[in-house]
């Protein structure tokens, strides 16, 4: 590569590592940018004061512990029924703008919620335990429902001390259906789709097996009348006249069910959202722990992992210096870039960053210095040969490519199978850990190659003491 293509790169990676460091930590450019701009009075461009997002350990927030009823679950289908648990309660708390939700399965009916961020442990609980029980109800017999009726026309127009001499006067208060064993924990799903000649909306509807049955039983019987749909007791939609029930024109059977006959799109829509963030597969009760992470505690939590960071940070880099002289002085600016690279991604894309996150990129950082102690002792070799510094630099990193490859690969898989199959915990720490390892091999093997060809290219190559 030619002095010129190589000042280019070596140039253009600066700019890169000064950017990621900007967009990381912008608040004193965007000071000095602001004064410029007042005196001057230009409007040059600022960086994004974003802040890295922060998990329960190190923002502070809620910790919440629920036991889920299970008594009616066959003992074969307690984990699926806790997984779809999980995965609802995952969705509901997003919708509230909780960010990077932690839920996690303990033993066969525990089930720990933890909310970043979030200071009231009242609103949290009510987040997750507002809508608990997605019902089906179908129309009572033709007497009660006459009988209800009656009794609510009797009681028009009185006061409650009033209603209260009228004989059997609380029935005016019942509902006119009554409650079915079809509950959310039979539903799959709900979707939106259009008739595909009207482009009325179309509510479709999925159960699953067991589902299957009911529904078919349920409709059989009620041919010709409606069913309601309730969310913690309440219809999943108030309308004009009284609450939403579709009719049945029909008996169903398969399982699948189309609700026809809205005209609002946003109606629609938002029946579709309350069948699948309200189906609760079982109930939840109140949580068996309650616990508030003070975001004080959270700070030193972050103040100590910070700190551990930097020292670590600082031990590699005095110890290459001292060890590999200036391909260590090399080495450690490369590593320098690589974590404000990393650090750039992290906030970009955005990662939650928790204690086990820090943990996976100090291990990359580990990783990226290796690969570069790797190179440095190939290249020694090649030196010791009586090959001169750029021919040693070239060979140095051809003959450690293999190791620095196979080792990464192998960490890389172990970390993408803690990813897919570990809990919320572990995936911080492998997602960290699988990005800092993909910017480490593009530290060692670009950014060191390059600076190490930039600096040999220069009088510093004739420098022997300093090569080793």
């Amino acid at each position: 590569m030619s002095n010129r293509k190589t000042s280019i790169y070596v140039f253009f990676i600066l700019f890169l590592a000064i950017i990621a460091g900007l967009f990381c930590y912008p608040n004193v450019y965007n000071k000095k940018i602001d004064s410029i701009n007042e005196k001057y009075n230009l409007s040059i461009w600022h960086f994004p004061e974003t802040d890295f997002k922060l998990g329960l350990d190190l923002k502070g927030g809620i910790h919440l512990e629920y036991e889920a009823d299970l008594s009616q679950i066959g003992d074969n289908e307690k984990g699926d029924v806790m997984e779809g648990l999980r995965d609802i309660i995952e969705r509901r708390v997003n919708i509230y703008g909780v960010a990077e939700p932690v839920i996690q399965i303990y033993g066969s009916d525990r089930l720990a919620v933890d909310l970043p961020g979030v200071e009231s442990i009242e609103s949290a609980i009510e987040w997750i335990g507002t809508t608990p029980l997605l019902e089906f109800a179908e129309e009572k017999s033709e007497e009660e429902i006459e009988l209800i009726n009656q009794k609510r026309e009797e009681l028009s127009g009185l006061t409650v001390e009033e209603m209260q001499n009228v004989e059997n006067w609380y029935l005016a208060f019942e509902s006119p259906y009554k409650k079915t064993d079809l509950t959310g924990r039979y539903l799959d799903k709900a979707s939106l789709s259009f008739n595909e000649t009207t482009f009325a909306p179309v509510i479709e509807l999925q159960f699953d097996e067991e589902g299957k049955k009911l529904f078919e039983e349920i409709t059989e019987r009620n041919v010709g009348k409606t069913l309601a749909i309730y969310l913690d007791g309440e219809s999943i939609i108030e309308v004009s006249g009284g609450i939403y029930a579709p009719r049945v024109d029909e008996k169903i059977s398969g399982g699948k069910a189309i609700i026809t006959g809205q005209t609002d799109i946003n109606l629609a829509k938002l029946i579709v959202q309350r069948l699948n963030q309200g189906s609760l597969p079982v109930p939840l009760g109140e949580p068996i722990v309650q616990k508030k992470v003070g975001p004080t505690l959270g700070a030193i939590s972050l103040n100590n992992a910070v700190l551990a960071g930097v020292y670590g940070l600082l031990g590699i880099i005095i110890f290459i210096f001292l060890f590999y002289k200036l391909p260590g002085l090399i080495a450690s600016i490369s590593l320098i870039i690589y974590c404000l690279i990393l650090l750039a991604l992290i906030k970009l894309i955005p990662v939650t960053l928790t204690l086990a996150g820090i943990g996976g990129i100090i291990l990359s950082v580990g990783m990226a210095v290796d690969a570069n102690i790797l190179i440095f002792s190939r290249m020694k070799e090649e030196i010791a040969q009586g090959k001169d510094i750029l021919t040693s630099i070239e060979e140095g990193f051809v003959r450690a490519w293999t190791s620095i490859r196979d080792g990464n690969f192998t960490t890389l898989i172990v970390a993408l199978i803690l990813y897919f199959l570990g809990t919320s915990f572990i995936k911080a720490f492998a997602f960290t850990l699988i990005l800092g390892i993909l910017i480490s091999i593009f530290s060692a093997m670009v950014i060191s190659k390059l600076f190490l060809q930039f600096t040999a290219k220069t009088g510093f190559r004739k420098i022997k003491w300093l090569w080793f």
